[in-house]
């Protein structure tokens, strides 16, 4: 008596897996049209930078590829300004801030995710509210303090009001509450005290999280413009984003090809962060969804 052996399952999708070949058209067509919108202009912006002396940036006559690609905007942006300095000034910036950021972010996050002590509901409600107000609201009073603490003009100045961000607290929150209570019992079981769990167990856990929190934390530490622009006056303690907003200038002699060629070496240092962490980027986001 012989018996019928299964078939066995197709490990290729097939086509009809992803929809029907109407629905792909329509798919595809609307993520293009999103990567238009969010490469596109860096893409414009990039090509307008290698275009010569001679050649239209705006206007009826100019073309979107570059008719003699040269690299004289890099080289002018380099001899204008400070480039060097500018760097070392966001880096620092920036380090501070990832810094800050996780060690609060990470400890806050943690005490959040832990239930049964006073106060936790009220902490989580103030967290909450704190990211409706926008920053403009805050900002002359936190100029204020800046300048009552004496530094103004000063890169901690700059850090300072950015040292822990709510949205991360609260990202942290919800990666450490994916962790399973069981697994923490065990822990305990073992021996292992608070620090421990949170060292060995909970952190190693959170690790997408982590990454989410130091890949926002650059970006915005990097770009930020209107803050360093109220608190730095002096050119050596200004920032990448700042110092190069001096080539629109007229004493620089305003070039459209030098602006966009600054703009492009603001940008690169957060794509190449990007293409390196967007996997665990990726991941964080979804294991650190803010639950309630």
């Amino acid at each position: 008596m012989t018996t019928a052996v299964d078939k066995p399952r197709r490990l290729v999708p097939r086509w009809r897996d992803y929809g029907r070949p109407r629905e792909l058209v329509v798919r595809y067509l609307l993520l293009l049209f999103v990567l238009g919108i969010t490469v596109g202009p860096l893409l414009w912006q990039f090509l307008a930078s290698l275009k010569g002396v001679g050649e239209d940036v705006f206007g009826a006559n100019a073309s979107l590829l570059p008719h003699h690609p040269t690299l004289r905007a890099y080289r002018e942006v380099f001899d204008q300004v400070p480039v060097a300095t500018y760097i070392r000034n966001s880096l620092i910036v920036v380090a501070l801030s990832i810094t800050s950021q996780l060690v609060f972010s990470t400890t806050a996050g943690y005490m959040l995710s832990k239930p049964g002590w006073k106060g936790r509901k009220a902490v989580w409600v103030v967290l909450v509210a704190s990211m409706m107000f926008p920053f403009e609201s805050i900002m002359v009073s936190l100029f204020l303090s800046i300048r009552d603490l004496g530094l103004v003009d000063n890169l901690a100045g700059v850090w300072l009001p950015g040292f822990v961000g709510a949205i991360n607290v609260l990202l942290m929150r919800g990666a450490f509450l994916a962790v399973p209570r069981e697994i923490e019992d065990s822990a305990m079981l073992d021996g292992a005290n608070e620090w421990q769990r949170f060292r060995h167990l909970y952190l190693p856990s959170a690790w997408g999280a982590i990454m989410v929190v130091t890949i926002n934390t650059f970006i915005s530490a990097w770009d930020d413009f209107l803050w360093p622009l109220i608190v730095l006056r002096s050119e050596n303690h200004m920032t990448l984003t700042l110092g190069l907003s001096r080539l629109q200038s007229s004493s620089f002699g305003y070039d459209q090809r030098v602006v966009m060629a600054g703009s492009v070496i603001s940008v690169i240092p957060v794509l190449v962060l990007f293409v390196i962490t967007q996997r665990w980027f990726y991941r964080g986001v979804a294991a650190g969804a803010v639950k309630l």
